[in-house]
């Protein structure tokens, strides 16, 4: 089992951002967390990286239960994860393959000297990723596009159980975008590829391997399970409270609003 929520609740500032969540992701399962801005998906993600616990329920992650035991340092390091507030805390000057580096020591900037074989696999993850052509420019002139794969390298360096994609492809245009896709595509049918949680608020975003979603609405569960039933017209019609209509084609989900014309018969927009 990668984590279980159970009856998780969230408070801070006075205010519920939480309430009765519940999941579960079992070994070998790759999920979408889906919800629209402010339903707590940022919430969740503190929680599972140990910045938060739990103000009501009973939260395990990697086998580590909160409460239990002092766990920060020890589960982020079995935890890769991926997020636009990472790049915002390099320091200036620091290179793209100093930055991948520094994922061997879960730590902002490279203070211990790396092993040969360390840098080995940072320079085949760099490979992997299309990364190795701007390994020695400084990260802060990388493209956002260019950015993101640098710090998934990053992520898979310390062999993580778990990774994390908070919104990856925000502020990339369509090209980037897909091509950020097909690299995390490949990343989650490799053998040894670790649990996958891919966070979004795009439909068009969520690739095959994401055979679970997770829909997030005001802070609790609407629902969860296959994603090939949830993400569908009447589910997401439901979840938005909007009349939208789903169409998958070549295995991703597009996703269009229904508006009622004059004559009550529905149009795609």
């Amino acid at each position: 089992m990668v984590l279980q929520l159970e009856n998780v609740s969230l408070l801070r500032d006075g205010n519920w951002i939480l309430q009765d969540v519940n999941w579960k992701i079992n070994s070998g399962e790759n999920w979408v967390l889906f919800g629209l801005n402010g339903s707590g998906k940022t919430a969740i993600l503190n929680l599972l990286n140990a910045y938060f616990f739990p103000t009501k329920g009973k939260m395990t992650v990697l086998g580590l239960e909160f409460g239990k035991t002092y766990l920060s340092e020890k589960l982020r390091k079995q935890i890769g994860f991926v997020s636009l507030s990472l790049q915002e805390k390099f320091h200036p000057g620091d290179n793209a393959f100093e930055v991948v580096l520094s994922g061997a020591f879960a730590s902002i900037g490279l203070y211990e000297t790396p092993t040969d074989e360390m840098r080995k696999k940072a320079v085949n993850l760099l490979e992997a990723l299309g990364c190795i052509r701007y390994a020695n420019r400084n990260y802060e002139n990388l493209s956002q596009g260019e950015k993101q794969r640098v710090l998934i390298a990053r992520a898979l360096m310390a062999d993580p159980y778990l990774l994390i994609l908070d919104e990856p492809t925000n502020g990339l245009d369509f090209i980037a975008r897909e091509q950020l896709l097909e690299s995390i595509d490949r990343i989650a049918k490799n053998p040894n590829a670790p649990a996958l949680i891919y966070v979004t608020h795009h439909v068009e975003e969520i690739l095959p391997v994401f055979t679970k979603t997770l829909l997030l609405k005001e802070g609790q569960v609407f629902a969860d399970g296959n994603t090939s039933e949830l993400i569908s017209s009447e589910k997401l019609s439901e979840f938005f409270n909007l009349p939208v209509q789903v169409e998958w084609k070549f295995n991703r989900p597009l996703l269009s609003r229904l508006q009622v014309d004059e004559k009550d018969r529905l149009k795609v927009y």
